[in-house]
């Protein structure tokens, strides 16, 4: 092989793995718990929250795949705790409250406090440990 066709493989195999790795760290947060207390001023008085405990808001569409998978999540914990209550909005139904959370990817999911402040945001699909694990403090 000539010198050139190596350095052409060379370069090619390493723009690859750049680029893996570039893909792997942005997937690395879907589906991970992140404080949202930095929306906290945000006004959620049209989204239909509850002011007696802590509501899971989750971000759908009809074209969404993944949002299918949030709802069963999304319910299986909420049976499991019957205090926390739970809204789906759909995002291309209601696009003003979805800008004002800056919600930028579906599925996402929002768990609100009882005082409307938004807590903890996921992108993704969460693990139903982790969403229980963010609700059942909320509830003592």
């Amino acid at each position: 092989m000539s010198s050139s066709v190596v350095v052409v493989l060379a370069v090619t195999i390493a723009a690859f793995g750049v680029a893996y790795l570039i893909g792997r760290l942005l997937t690395l947060r879907s589906g991970m718990l992140r404080d949202a207390k930095a929306a906290a001023d945000v006004d959620t008085s049209d989204m239909g929250l509850s002011t007696t405990g802590p509501t899971v808001v989750h971000f759908t569409a009809e074209w969404c795949g993944p949002c299918a998978a949030v709802r069963r999540v999304v319910d299986q914990v909420c049976d499991e705790l019957p205090q926390v209550a739970h809204v789906e909005l759909d995002m291309d139904a209601n696009p003003a409250i979805a800008r004002r959370l800056s919600v930028l990817s579906l599925p996402t999911t929002i768990v609100f406090g009882s005082d409307g402040r938004p807590l903890f945001r996921m992108s993704g699909v969460p693990k139903a440990a982790d969403l229980r694990a963010a609700l059942e403090p909320l509830l003592a």
